[in-house]
């Protein structure tokens, strides 16, 4: 049978139009896929975890020191009830008495002046620098500064402890330590800072800490007569490391300073405790 014209051109529009169907079917391109949007409950819960980036632990606070009003009477409390061997010490010997009158820089320059010197060579070259400084009120960051490691030795100060009263104010200076912060700091905090300078040990620091700042609880594990006092006050063979004098002085805290006091008191007793005063029969 014989197509007519018009069906003919009908044939051929409608085979165009099923080839543009079909090509068009096929994408050039990758179809893009929509994310999913997350549910409320994953929302809540990702704000739950979200910790801010600018969150800070709470400073510690400052124990009051041994000079508070009622805090030895509480610190020698504690030490008899937690220690009864300690408690024979605290019967024998005075009450602790902790007193200063100088700043923590004067403090701090007096520690690192002394170091490895007598009492009496310490106290000579001592007086000869704050009379150089201008006196007892003059000695601070600045006046240190102004010296010269040159006129610091000609009082008697060593090369290297000139270098550390230079980098002590230095501190002082740019802000790092000032004595106002000295006092606010707890107890770590202040480790940490005051053994960033040079010349000022682990010693130097707890003996500042003890005797400048009364704070209550520093044991000095390196000091060699506070560890010979626990040495005799526990009738040990040999002298304790310092990982011995922590566990052994645990139950002290948090006094671990006055009972520190005491083992001075007791290795000065040369280890035998005197007798008490007689307690008045009235």
């Amino acid at each position: 049978m014989k197509r007519t014209r018009s069906q003919t051109k009908e044939s051929i529009s409608v085979s165009k139009s099923e080839s543009l169907t079909a090509s068009s079917s096929k994408l050039p391109f990758r179809a893009k896929k929509i994310p999913r949007l997350p549910s409320s409950s994953n929302n809540n819960k990702n704000k739950e975890t979200l910790i801010p980036e600018d969150s800070t632990p709470p400073p510690l606070p400052t124990p009051k020191p041994l000079t508070s009003t009622g805090e030895m009477e509480l610190a020698l409390h504690h030490l008899r009830a937690a220690d009864v061997t300690l408690a024979a010490c605290i019967d024998a010997f005075p009450t602790p008495h902790f007193h200063t009158h100088r700043s923590p820089f004067f403090s701090l320059v007096k520690s690192i002046i002394s170091q490895q010197l007598s009492n009496k060579a310490s106290q000579s070259i001592e007086d000869r620098f704050v009379a150089l400084c201008g006196g007892p009120h003059s000695v601070g960051p600045d006046s240190v500064l102004a010296l010269s490691a040159q006129q610091l030795r000609g009082v008697g100060i060593s090369g290297p402890k000139a270098t550390y009263l230079h980098d002590l104010a230095s501190k002082y200076r740019d802000g790092l330590l000032s004595d106002s912060s000295i006092l606010e700091m707890d107890d770590e905090t202040l480790y940490k800072k005051l053994t960033m300078v040079k010349g000022i040990g682990p010693w130097s620091v707890h003996m500042f800490m003890i005797f400048t700042l009364h704070r209550p609880d520093v044991l000095p594990v390196g000091d060699l007569v506070v560890r010979r006092g626990v040495e005799r006050l526990y009738g040990l063979k040999s002298l304790p490391q310092p990982s011995q004098m922590e566990k052994l002085c645990e139950q002290w805290k948090p006094y671990r300073s006055v009972g520190s006091w005491y083992m001075y008191r007791l290795v000065e007793a040369k280890g035998i405790l005197p007798l008490p005063p007689p307690t008045s029969l009235l």
